[in-house]
């Protein structure tokens, strides 16, 4: 399986980076003193300023323009409010408004961190690599303590194709920041098209585990794959299964592609598809340790056992007993869609209905009959026969040919 690494996300995480720090290092504005005259320019341009900075602190970045040009009309050498202004206009997408405010506080103060470092963010969306990477290093020699600073540099070497200089930033602000989990995903990224995976692999790994969800997918491939780790299938099935429910689609397709190959609808080797069946079935065992203080009765999954006991987390464990190809769990998930859990969950669960769908479009058997239940019977959702009629119809199965006759003799 090979990754592809789409830049752009980047360029998304990092500008979002530098535009709250460059938020947090503008200065605060300046308190005018007791006696000072109350029609006074530099305190009603201090008021302006405060007004701003606040409105920009509550996301109302059209409103925080107009104090901060107010700010600037009564002192134009305020450096804080024309900062914060280019942040706002930032923020309003107005990048090249933002650029010529931001040159210009840069310009009255080349010490000004906040300033700089979301000019060189603005010029990184405008994708001008080199002149944002000039900014970036001489910002970087001059306060090497800002994480915020490496992190953008990274993405200014990277566009300029120097991957060994944005591996060599993005090492700096992670020794800086222990828990800047972006800059570590996106140090991984970088070294993996570099072609060093070995190196690569402990840093998504370390990112996975922080919850970044496309690092979890790459930890995934590693595993599958034997990249710097040894090779399990269960292992890069629990990746997956954690990228897939935060929307990563390249997890959502991986699982897709292996369930596909489990249930023999490939022309893949039998040794494959046993391997794929005996991962699911791996896979599954290791949920107990989502209920460690649960006893097991029988045969019964993890999810089974917490239906038993009526736990709140029995459904999100049922779907990834599903999703990894239980046919117990998904017969279960039908009932407590229309029944519910008396005590612990209503009819109609919104996410039980969400992994029909899904499992649907692949072409899992078991949730098409069961969406078309829902449709068919109006379940939760609006009542729609020809739907469901569709569904039975496309699906080889004896249930689905008696809900059929059910719903369209």
């Amino acid at each position: 399986m090979i990754a592809r690494v789409d830049p752009r996300m980047l360029i998304v995480l990092v500008l979002l980076a530098a535009a709250h720090a460059a938020c947090a290092t503008v200065p605060p504005p300046v308190r005018p003193a007791a006696d000072a005259a109350p029609h006074d320019p530099g305190e009603r341009a201090a008021a302006a300023l405060a007004r701003g900075q606040a409105l920009i602190g509550r996301g109302e970045m059209s409103g925080a323009t107009v104090a901060l040009r107010e700010a600037l009309a009564l002192e134009p050498g305020l450096t804080a409010a024309r900062t914060s202004l280019g942040l706002a206009l930032y923020a309003l997408g107005d990048v090249e408004g933002a650029v010529e405010e931001l040159r210009a506080a840069v310009a009255r103060d080349p010490e000004a961190v906040g300033a700089r470092a979301l000019l060189a963010a603005a010029r990184l969306s405008r994708q001008e690599w080199t002149a944002a990477r000039a900014e970036l290093e001489d910002l970087t020699r001059r306060h090497p303590e800002r994480a915020d600073a490496f992190y953008s540099l990274g993405l200014a070497r990277y566009g300029n194709r120097d991957l060994a200089g944005a591996a060599e930033a993005y090492r700096a602000a992670v020794a800086l920041e222990r828990n800047h989990h972006d800059a570590r995903y996106n140090l991984a990224l970088v070294l993996k098209l570099a072609g060093r995976e070995t190196e690569a692999t402990p840093e998504f790994l370390a990112a996975a585990e922080a919850g970044v969800g496309r690092a979890q997918y790459f930890a995934g491939v590693a595993h599958a794959e034997g990249l710097g780790v040894p090779s399990s299938l269960p292992t890069a099935i629990r990746w997956w299964m954690g990228a897939a429910e935060r929307g990563v689609a390249p997890a959502q397709e991986a699982l897709a592609s292996l369930r596909q190959v489990a249930l023999g609808r490939t022309r893949r080797p039998v040794a494959e598809r046993q391997a794929a069946e005996q991962a699911f079935r791996d896979y599954r065992v290791g949920l107990w340790s989502a209920a460690p203080d649960v006893t097991r009765e029988g045969d019964e999954s993890a999810g089974l056992a917490l239906v038993r006991l009526r736990r709140p987390e029995a459904v999100g464990v049922l779907i990834r007993e599903a999703a990894a190809l239980d046919e117990a769990a998904q017969e279960q998930l039908e009932v407590l869609y229309e029944h519910g859990l008396a005590g612990a969950l209503a009819p109609h669960d919104t996410r039980i209905l969400a992994w029909f769908q899904t499992a649907a479009a692949e072409g899992l058997t078991r949730p098409r009959i069961a969406l078309a239940r829902v449709y068919g019977r109006g379940l939760g959702v609006p009542r729609d026969v020809p739907r469901a009629v569709a569904l039975l119809r496309a699906t080889p199965h004896e249930d689905a040919r008696r809900l059929l006759q059910e719903l369209a003799p």
